[in-house]
């Protein structure tokens, strides 16, 4: 008989495999008015609703003319992007379904460093007959990556190994609960994968179904890391915080007297490392939301109450 560990790895993948499904998709380019060049996509994708919801990543999809999804039984379905997140990687498309086989989502923040952690999806677009699990542990949580200029936050960290084609499709634990969404590998670095807290992505997906859209809050600043060669350079008495470098017209920090040069100490009582912790703070607030801000101007020192907006889209 098989160990304890492995019999629930194996019963595990079985479980969530036949909700896992490949994401074809494909982008016309006009390159002149009588030549187009077709660019096809692939990757994997989540059923997470037994009607056709299905999760999958933004890069994926992302102005994509047509969308295929074939499922692990071969059947192929239109999909329809029912909306789009560059920010976390998150889309979600929907097929004409009906008792299509579905995950059940986990609970992302139960995550712990060494839990066993399985990637399921359609790596070089082998998904018959079924897709390709690869198994490793969580290595790390709340990860910023940086990838092609775009900064992805608290994703997961894993050595599961995600190849081409496996992102959007799911990470799994070894009760087969969809605990994330695979999003990235990095090429030069073997053994690192990264996926997006499931706990995110439902988030993400519920405001899609509902709005079209993600309403995201936004301040309205641009801003440095403040650190002791810039205080120096341009004699701002602190060396810690965040430095204002700009202020959006008419933006929530602009209407309430945040100004260029002011430097941010604390947001809601708790001192700012870096840029990135204050971007983190907003993204973790809902419109409407005030935020308070303790402000470094010149030699003097005040707080400021910030009614957060909707980002513009």
């Amino acid at each position: 008989m098989l160990p304890v560990n492995e019999k629930d790895i194996v019963a595990a993948i079985q479980k969530v495999s036949p909700a896992v499904v490949s994401v074809a998709t494909l982008k016309v380019i006009r390159e002149n008015f009588f030549d187009t060049i077709p660019l096809r996509g692939l990757g994997s994708g989540i059923i997470f609703d037994s009607n056709g919801g299905i999760l999958t990543n933004h890069h994926i999809v992302d102005d994509a003319d047509r969308v295929e999804v074939v499922t692990t039984d071969g059947k192929k379905f239109h999909g329809e992007v029912l909306g789009s997140d560059a920010t976390s990687d998150v889309a979600v498309v929907r097929v004409d379904g009906e008792n299509l086989p579905a995950v059940k989502l986990g609970d992302s923040d139960k995550l712990v460093v060494g839990k066993i952690a399985i990637a399921i999806g359609n790596p070089y677009g082998f998904l018959l007959p079924g897709p390709t699990a690869t198994v490793g542990v969580i290595s790390a949580l709340k990860r910023h990556i940086h990838i092609e200029d775009h900064m992805y936050e608290d994703l997961i960290q894993t050595d599961a190994s995600i190849n081409p084609g496996n992102s959007g499709g799911p990470l799994v634990d070894s009760s087969g609960m969809v605990v994330g969404v695979n999003t990235a590998n990095i090429p030069f670095a073997q053994g690192i994968g990264f996926a997006i807290p499931i706990n995110t992505a439902r988030r993400i997906a519920r405001e899609i179904i509902e709005h079209g859209h993600v309403v995201r809050p936004y301040l309205g600043i641009s801003g440095v890391t403040l650190s002791h060669e810039i205080a120096q350079s341009y004699d701002i008495p602190q060396e810690k915080g965040v430095l204002v470098v700009r202020v959006g017209r008419g933006s929530p920090a602009d209407r309430s007297g945040v100004s260029g040069g002011d430097v941010i100490l604390e947001a809601e009582s708790q001192p700012l490392k870096s840029w990135e912790d204050l971007q983190h703070l907003v993204q973790n607030k809902k419109v409407g939301d005030k935020l308070e801000l303790s402000i470094g101007r010149d030699r003097d020192q005040g707080k400021i109450n910030v009614v957060l907006a909707e980002a513009p889209r």
